[in-house]
């Protein structure tokens, strides 16, 4: 190679380590914005829900579900999204707390909660209804 070709191909290997560590601040800085944005009360909310939502449907997703027309997941969704909800639901728990209703709010959910365990342990499935 002539002396003129290498400061060329040097040139060019400067311009692109110049573009290189330009892009590499540019990613930088989009990232500390992100992560600044990802620290919001409201973000931290909503990946909160989110997660939770996820982890739920996972765990008692094929429990919840039954073909005999019972209750469903499928079925609380027509209900609305957890996320239309969730307002609703944080100002009856920001309420509950406020007045010191907990220890009566957890009685009731027990007691709904046995109720419906109940429900759908006397629903037959139609297998047994054959037997």
């Amino acid at each position: 190679m002539s002396k003129h070709e290498d400061e060329a191909a040097l040139a060019a290997e400067k311009l692109r380590i110049i573009r290189e560590g330009e892009l590499w601040r540019i990613k930088l800085v989009h990232s500390k914005a992100l992560v600044g944005q990802a620290l919001q009360p409201d973000a931290l909310m909503h990946g909160a829900i989110d997660h939770a939502v996820g982890l739920a449907q996972a765990r008692l997703g094929g429990l919840l579900h039954s073909d005999g027309g019972g209750f469903s997941l499928k079925s609380l969704a027509s209900l609305g999204t957890l996320k239309s909800l969730m307002p609703y639901a944080l100002t009856v728990g920001s309420f509950i707390a406020r007045r010191k209703l907990i220890k009566p709010a957890l009685i009731l959910a027990t007691a709904a909660g046995v109720g419906v365990a109940w429900l759908m342990r006397r629903k037959t499935s139609p297998q047994q209804e054959q037997l």
